[in-house]
């Protein structure tokens, strides 16, 4: 079942992995919001958890799981009765009961996918393997989707690389048609996949960037080690935060908008207006603060309001460049923490004589931190202003994911424990 309104929650898509109208409609939400409601209660004394203790961590896996099952279900039930896929009165409960059993044993196939990989069957997290597989796979059908539309110059097809092919050959005019496949605006095009390998070699290249600290153990004489400090210190984070905050203010400003339209204060958080685009609709913000926290799609529209520009540009990198800093003392990675966990190993920093090791990473840290925010919400901007496939934001989080999991093989091969998988 599809639907011709506009998608409430296009602007959340990216960071929950879901494609509308398909099995991944509900996408890895339920396992995050799961995670995230249980961690509140245990970080609230709520629940008494002890992670020392096997049981402890094995009756809380247990339950986050069974509370993502509960809210697969409520989520599921949510969707069809508030109209995603056509009136429930229209529908009848039949179909509406199936697309909810749909839903469901989608969801679950999800939660025992990312338990696998969290046994140990696999390499990272199944969140961010979702994330970036979801990505990649909105890449490659922008490229080759054969599926053709008419937008007012004749059938074209969806995907930018056979259009070009299909323009060449179909067109007299080849100089027109070559223009039209590089930069034709109501569909993907060559311009666009271009920008989209550009932002994935300058992500891999700076994802080079980093410090190396001398460490050695303080009880044995050479033997140096380093602690490496990556100008990604935070990885993709940053963007996944600053991502999830705009996207449910947006998500949030479209329900009022919707309800209560013309009211001044709703009119101050977002005015939106429904565009109809090759294969469905959507709702774009063209007033108020969303408008100005949302980027800008064209060259046009940068020169028509420099404004809403400056507003975008300043918003992404000081939240991108906040968030990072903001992280390392949540997560545990701050200097402090990091020089308690290397005195834990028996481990200090060297060549650095008359300072301790919370000082000298206390000089790194919160730089690379801070500074790589900011590089963070650079690449997104710059990709969202060359119109790279995908959203920057959707970029940045599939090149981070991918090259975590290629360090991740690169360590495990080092190690020799899939000496017996790859050969």
């Amino acid at each position: 079942m599809s639907t011709d309104s506009a998608d409430p929650f296009y602007w959340m898509r990216v960071i929950m992995a879901s494609n509308r109208g398909t099995l991944m409609e509900l996408g890895i939400s339920p396992i995050v919001t799961s995670g995230m409601i249980m961690q509140l209660l245990a970080g609230a004394k709520l629940i008494d958890v002890d992670q020392s203790l096997k049981d402890d961590r094995a009756l809380f896996n247990g339950a986050q799981k069974l509370f993502g099952l509960i809210i697969t279900l409520g989520q599921a039930v949510v969707y069809v009765m508030t109209g995603m896929y056509g009136a429930p009165s229209e529908l009848g409960a039949g179909i509406c009961l199936l697309i909810v059993i749909q839903l469901f044993f989608a969801g679950l196939i999800v939660l025992l996918l990312d338990e696998l990989l969290q046994k140990g069957y696999g390499l990272g997290s199944g969140i961010s393997l979702f994330i970036a597989t979801n990505i990649c796979e909105t890449i490659v059908w922008r490229c080759f989707s054969p599926t053709t539309i008419n937008v007012g110059n004749g059938t074209e097809f969806e995907g930018a690389v056979i259009a070009l092919f299909h323009l060449i050959l179909t067109r007299p005019d080849k100089m027109k048609a070559l223009r039209q496949a590089f930069y034709r605006t109501n569909l993907p095009n060559i311009s666009n996949l271009l920008a989209t390998v550009l932002v994935f070699g300058v992500v891999i290249y700076f994802q080079g960037f980093r410090v190396d600290i001398p460490i050695k153990h303080q009880n044995q004489r050479g033997g140096e080690n380093s602690y490496p400090i990556k100008l990604f210190y935070t990885s993709n984070i940053p963007i996944i935060l600053q991502s999830a905050l705009v996207s449910n203010m947006y998500f949030i400003s479209q329900m009022l908008d919707t309800n209560f339209g013309g009211n001044f204060l709703v009119g101050l958080l977002g005015v939106w207006e429904r565009v109809e685009y090759a294969g469905g609709a959507n709702a774009i913000p063209v007033g108020g603060l969303c408008y100005y926290l949302s980027p800008p799609t064209t060259w046009t529209e940068i020169a028509a309001d420099p404004l809403h520009t400056i507003v975008y540009i300043v918003f992404m990198l000081g939240s991108c460049a906040l968030f990072s800093k903001m992280w390392i003392d949540v997560s545990g990675s701050s200097p402090r923490d990091v020089a308690k966990q290397l005195a834990d190993q028996q481990m200090v920093v060297a060549r650095y004589r008359g300072s301790s090791t919370e000082a000298v990473l206390a000089r790194y840290i919160p730089t690379a931190a801070a500074f790589g925010g900011l590089c963070i919400g650079a690449l997104s901007v710059a990709a969202d202003f060359m119109g790279a496939i995908g959203s920057g934001t959707g970029i940045l989080l599939a090149v981070t994911n991918i090259y975590q999991y290629f360090e991740i093989f690169v360590r495990e091969q080092g190690d020799g424990s899939m000496g017996s998988l790859l050969f």
